[in-house]
């Protein structure tokens, strides 16, 4: 005896080996042999074999008229041999009963399972919104279909184009945009970033990675609201200083500024004076949330997006001519030995004589003209002259402060690289991708940055330090160690940063620039303010969960920024390859990778790998002949085709500040999945 019975969602047939009261024994075609209850048992015959009445039944199912049968079907509960009747004939075959049951169990849109073997008919209205549902389906398919076919030729349908980064980065996995790609490129075997490059869907590889940055980070684009600048209405005391700031040419957001006073007294007061947007701008304001959703300035070759507004910036940047509300750490020196007598802070106007700029100054105040006043060079322009005695003093004081740090570093910083400048000509706004771009180098602790930069350095582990004593919470950096892998995390406890060489460092001299410094600001205000009593009055009290937030938020955000403006200084870099006809480099080996190794070149922000390095050493110097520039992959392959040292070079000093360093092109990891299986894992396809 042969049966039909229900397993697991569908009907299999088989013969009967035992039989119990409320199960059998069952082998299949297959000769696997299995259990089944009684009550999943639909048809019990002697002839055909399963196999066969299961075909005949399936091609009687696919010929009946489903609307005709939802006609004909008893109102009410009833069995598939019920509906064989009324359909096919008044003693229905065994292959038409087996066709009836198929047919009701494939058509739930029509009829409603009722029990095994039993259905219901779905209430017209029901069928209809079915049946639309079944044709917008349809139509779904062949537009898909449609598109996937044209992808394949090459051509790329304007939808699929509009939605290219969802496709790729954050999918709906049941669109028809996404499963034409999918459809399109297993049709034809290739990659889907390939067959989308193909199909003309990425006409600038600039856009691509443009687009794409914004995205995933600035989704309803980078314009601001219609915002207007609170006024400072505190009364603050003038400064009886002349600041003046150091900054690039390019720099619109002045934060910072410094000041010497007392130079021949003995001891000199040096002023650092950051701008104060803090003393009105309130957490949860218009403008602060602005600046909470975009947590810092963004910076890339030819380009930037403001964390706020320009109105917002020209209110409270340190432009010179003005007296600008500032936020000012003094710290006293004692002008032979240069020892720390003590620091202050001060809320309070600055005037703001002179905005130096690096690029202009670089080339004049060298170290000799800075600690030789008998040095003069040609065409020394007036400003410098008339800061030259405190930008002497501030450069003697920072190599000093340098010291000290690495003291406690216990090892010398070393800046074995320099700091490579992206200019693109005839670029006035936002860059198209085909700019000519020019790369020039400026030495890290060139006498103007290092004035800078130890001078920041004191105002942020001052402030830290200050924060701390006070029992007032700040956003901090830090590092516990020097040793490999440690590396640079925030925090809201002053901790020691071992990289700087600081018992703590708190960002506070960029609150134009990064929100973090903004917040600490807020804190920094209410420090002055309020003194040992700071911890009751500042805006966020310890443990604020608001803080971390803003930890966790900047952490990510500052992330992303820096690994697009880390990609589009590559994306550059490469473009100057390709404008000069650069077919070879000279580079140094810094580590060995699976097949070859990567090398960073000499002259130029560019670390990528290379093969034919057999027996060379890590720091060894190389000749390389670049192979083809993949633009949306940002990659370049070399070969070694010289050695140009004669031995084995001991590598190079690293800068252990414990900052990420750049990471190397690879492949572009998307969200397309070609696997058969909806759980299977993204896989990384590249260009």
């Amino acid at each position: 005896m042969f049966v039909l019975f229900e397993e697991a969602g569908k009907y299999l047939g088989g013969r009967v080996l035992s039989e119990a009261e409320a199960s059998a024994q069952v082998e299949l075609e297959s000769g696997k042999r299995v259990k089944v209850k009684g009550a999943n048992i639909v048809l019990r015959f002697e002839k055909p074999a399963p196999a066969e009445l299961l075909a005949e039944a399936r091609t009687l199912a696919a010929g009946m008229d489903l609307d005709l049968a939802w006609e004909f079907a008893p109102e009410g509960e009833f069995a598939f041999a019920e509906l064989a009747v009324d359909y096919f004939q008044a003693h229905p075959t065994l292959a038409q009963q087996a066709a009836a049951l198929l047919a009701l169990f494939e058509a739930p849109h029509y009829f409603r399972r009722a029990g095994k073997g039993r259905f219901k008919k779905a209430p017209a209205e029901i069928v209809q919104q079915a049946l639309a549902a079944i044709e917008k389906k349809k139509a779904v398919q062949a537009q898909i279909a449609e598109w996937s076919a044209q992808l394949a030729q090459g051509v790329c349908p304007a939808p699929v184009r509009e939605q290219l980064f969802k496709i790729l980065f954050r999918p709906d996995k049941n669109a028809p945009e996404y499963k034409a790609v999918v459809e399109a490129a297993r049709a034809t075997q290739r990659p889907p970033l390939e067959l989308l490059k193909q199909a003309g869907a990425i006409d600038s590889p600039y856009q691509f990675h443009w687009r794409r940055f914004l995205f995933e980070n600035f989704p309803k684009g980078t314009g601001f609201p219609a915002l207007q600048a609170p006024a400072i209405t505190d009364e603050l005391p003038l400064a009886e200083v002349q600041a003046f700031s150091i900054d690039d040419s390019q720099t619109t957001e002045i934060d910072d500024a410094l000041s010497v006073t007392g130079l021949g007294s003995g001891t000199v007061r040096v002023g650092i004076h950051i701008a104060a947007p803090g003393l009105a701008l309130a957490p949860g304001s218009p403008i602060d949330q602005v600046a909470r959703a975009r947590m810092s300035t963004v910076y890339m070759p030819g380009h930037k997006i403001t964390m706020l507004p320009d109105d917002v910036v020209e209110a409270y940047t340190l432009q010179e001519g003005r007296d600008c509300p500032a936020v000012s750490l003094y710290a006293s020196f004692d002008e032979a030995t240069l020892e720390l007598k003590g620091a202050e802070t001060q809320l309070e106007r600055v005037p703001i004589v002179a905005n130096l700029r690096h690029d202009q100054l670089d080339g004049v105040v060298t170290q000799g003209w800075l600690e030789d006043a008998s040095v003069d060079g040609e065409n020394t322009p007036e400003v410098a002259k008339r800061a030259r005695a405190p930008l002497s003093f501030l450069f003697r004081l920072a190599k000093q402060l340098k010291a000290q740090r690495e003291v406690v570093r216990g090892k010398p910083e070393s800046f074995n690289r320099p700091d490579y400048n992206f200019r693109l000509i005839g670029n006035d706004s936002e860059p198209t991708g085909n700019e000519q771009v020019q790369i020039s180098t400026r030495q890290r602790g060139a006498p103007l940055d290092l004035i800078v930069s130890e001078a920041m350095i004191l105002a942020n582990s001052s402030w830290g330090g200050w924060l701390g004593e006070l029992g007032v919470p700040g956003l901090y950096r830090s590092q516990a160690s020097l040793a490999p892998g440690i590396k640079v995390r925030m925090g809201t406890r002053a901790l020691p940063h071992a990289g700087l060489g600081v018992k703590s460092y708190a960002w506070s001299t960029s609150p134009l620039r990064r929100y973090t410094d903004l917040v600490n600001q807020w804190q920094i205000i209410a420090a002055a303010r309020h003194g040992k009593t700071a911890a009751l009055a500042a805006p966020f009290k310890p443990k604020d969960a608001d803080l971390f937030s803003i930890l966790s938020g900047f952490d990510a955000a500052y992330a992303a920024y820096n690994a697009h403006q880390g990609g589009m200084e590559r994306f550059w870099t490469l473009k100057y390859l390709q404008q000069r006809g650069i077919a070879e480099l000279d580079a140094t080996l810094i580590k060995d990778v699976g097949n070859g190794a990567l090398v960073r070149a000499d002259t130029l922000p560019l670390v990528f790998q290379v093969t034919g390095t057999q027996g060379l050493m890590r720091g060894a110097r190389v000749r390389v002949r670049l192979g083809e520039i993949d633009e949306i992959a940002l990659d370049v392959h070399g070969t070694v085709i010289e050695r140009l040292d004669a031995a084995p070079a001991e590598a190079a000093a690293e800068d252990e500040s414990g900052e990420d360093e750049e990471e190397v092109a690879g492949p572009i990891a998307i969200a397309v999945d070609l696997a058969d299986s909806d759980e299977a894992a993204p896989e990384k396809v590249t260009a």
